[in-house]
């Protein structure tokens, strides 16, 4: 095996620390940055992430701020994350750039797809939750509750429901990738993931049981999503495995 491309030029401890600290001022100045450009308009954010819900809400009812700083700190905090969702394709260049030196020629092929192919499933989760689940799940609350009971949401109650929510599915839509990097370093192969797949079938409604909010509708969404990610994964799966035995002959 090749050794890496700059192993000539080998750093010591401290230059390796030096570095690692100039990339994360980088990181945490770019999303101060973007924060900075979108605090003006944090209300705004928030109304956009509580349409979903507001549509739903019986006549007269409003959202609410328990705490005297609730109106203020969560659309505050909403900004950040929402800020350092924008800043992840830059957090993760910064990541790859401090250890691709120590990555063979071969590996760095591999790696540079699969990150660029992360970053926008992580998107896209993030999207189809937003888009396509949050209004569903929100209804189906709204609808069951008693009929003596008023629905008015606490804000931070909300926030911290939603970021949950989004990150649940923006994990969940890494599974392809998780499998192909399983395949790819040897550790399963697709014959033994088929074999498995009842089990595994069960582990993603199980894992979406808990993870999602106790209805019914949430986890059979999650599940059969972790579970059609999961067979895209093993599809192209493949043809890594296909190309390792060319190269094999």
């Amino acid at each position: 095996m090749s050794e890496p491309e700059d192993s000539s030029a080998e750093m010591p401890l401290v230059s390796h620390l030096i570095e690692l600290r100039s990339r994360l001022m980088r990181v945490m100045s770019v999303i101060g940055i973007v924060f900075l450009s979108l605090v003006s308009f944090r209300n705004d954010l928030y109304t956009g992430l509580s349409a979903p819900l507001r549509q739903f809400l019986p006549a007269g009812s409003t959202m609410i701020a328990t705490d005297v700083t609730s109106s203020f700190m969560a659309p505050f905090k909403l900004t950040f994350f929402v800020a350092l969702f924008i800043a992840i394709p830059f957090v993760l260049y910064q990541i790859w750039a401090f250890i691709a030196p120590a990555l063979y020629k071969q590996e760095k092929k591999v790696a540079i797809p699969l990150l660029v192919s992360s970053v926008i499933l992580f998107y896209v989760g993030i999207a189809f939750a937003y888009f396509v689940t949050l209004g569903p799940v929100l209804k189906f609350f709204v609808s069951v509750a008693p009929e003596n009971v008023v629905n008015m949401t606490e804000i931070n109650s909300y926030l911290d429901f939603c970021l949950k929510f989004f990150l649940v599915f923006g994990f969940t839509f890494e599974i392809p990738i998780v499998v192909l990097l399983l395949i790819a370093a040897g550790l399963i192969t697709t014959t033994s993931l088929i074999e498995k797949r009842r089990y595994i079938v069960v582990l993603c409604f199980t894992v979406a049981m808990f993870v999602t909010p106790p209805d019914a509708m949430s986890m059979t969404v999650l599940g059969t999503l972790m579970w059609l990610l999961f067979e895209v994964g093993v599809f192209f799966g493949r043809f890594i495995e296909k190309k390792r035995e060319l190269e094999a002959e």
